[in-house]
């Protein structure tokens, strides 16, 4: 019964962080009214505060309520809300929350390594819209916290994307796996790239599930002894043709595809529904999955991107992000560094059997 308990309970946060926040325009008018208003954003979202550092966070969350009101207030095709980052300035939210450094490791580790080819190149008969969630090929969202892990999620997403295309088995995969172990070129919370990963992988002879090696959000020692039982494999990766939102359409059109976007701007960080439309340069910073693509009913073109943000940002954990716009690269940098893992069979080995075998 306590068990049944912690979990509704569990499941209650959620949903009542997943809500949002919502406030008045009466309670921006004052100082106090703006107080009032504070406290109770940071005991809906749990976020503690020491006196010392209460006033500068009141600053911020101050400034950014403002900037959230004013944006809602335009004519834009998304809106903003108070989430839990509602008292970080941009900058320590990039520091915390975009910290893959995307182009860094890519200038590090030189071209991408990917095969020189592309599968999807020639086809033709693309559906006008795909989600992969209704095909039951996307876990449900997780949350990196104050990692900069975000390309081993991406990873992951993929990863468990194309097992349940060919298995028809979703299996929630171990991030952490990848943060400790995956260590020759990626930097676990200081970041790393997508494709590096799926050569981790192919490498390792495939990645254990999330339930073997759950997520701790920090850099750990590799623990082999938990990369056992089942495991998923994969073949390898290709890379998507850069700068090519065609291209990008053609392979989400037949799996869950890992890419990396520019997610540094505040607008993105109050991210709360609709087509984002708003400023977000090319700086890479950030890996997520593109899980599917449509339009609204206003003809609007989009991407829907899973994040690793937790249920409580964007729609739920997601962002759908404008498609098919004039730049080549798309918005965010959407299109500029996608790849996606090779799978050619329909099952998967266990270490296990392995074992079985050798005794």
């Amino acid at each position: 019964m306590k068990k049944l308990l912690l979990i509704f309970l569990s499941s209650f946060l959620v949903l009542q962080i997943a809500r949002g926040f919502d406030y008045e325009d009466k309670e921006l008018e004052s100082e106090e009214s703006l107080t009032k208003l504070y406290d109770r954003w940071r005991s809906h979202h749990s976020v503690p505060r020491s006196l010392h550092e209460r006033e500068k966070r009141f600053n911020v969350f101050r400034h950014n309520v403002m900037h959230v009101h004013n944006t809602n207030k335009m004519d834009h095709p998304y809106k903003l809300k108070l989430n839990e980052f509602a008292d970080l300035t941009v900058h320590e939210f990039k520091n915390a929350y975009t910290g893959s450094n995307i182009k860094h490791h890519r200038m590090l580790q030189g071209p991408r390594s990917g095969l020189k080819r592309f599968m999807y190149e020639n086809a033709t008969a693309v559906p006008s819209s795909v989600d992969w969630r209704e095909k039951g090929a996307v876990n449900e969202v997780k949350n990196q916290g104050k990692c900069g892990s975000c390309w081993a999620f991406s990873t992951v997403a993929a990863v468990e994307g194309i097992n349940q295309i060919k298995t028809n088995k979703l299996v929630s995969l171990s991030e952490q796996e990848l943060v400790d172990c995956d260590t020759r070129q990626n930097e676990g919370c200081n970041g790393g790239l997508m494709d590096i990963a799926f050569e981790f992988i192919k490498k390792n002879g495939g990645i254990t599930t999330e339930k073997n090696y759950p997520y701790e959000g920090i850099d750990g020692k590799c623990d082999a002894s938990k990369d056992n039982g089942e495991m998923v494999t994969i073949d390898g990766h290709e890379d998507v043709p850069e700068n090519d939102e065609n291209a990008l359409l053609k392979a989400v059109a037949n799996q869950p595809v890992s890419v990396a976007i520019d997610a540094g701007s505040s607008n993105f960080q109050f991210y709360s529904k609709g087509v984002f439309t708003g400023y977000c340069g090319t700086e890479l910073n950030h890996g997520v999955a593109a899980v599917g693509y449509g339009a609204d009913s206003r003809g609007r073109k989009y991407w829907i991107v899973r994040n690793s943000w937790g249920p409580g940002w964007g729609e739920k954990g997601y962002i759908k992000i404008e498609r098919g716009i004039h730049e080549s690269e798309g918005r965010c940098g959407i299109a500029m560094e996608a790849s996606y893992p090779i799978k050619l069979s329909s099952s998967n080995p266990s270490k296990d059997d392995d074992l079985k075998d050798e005794l």
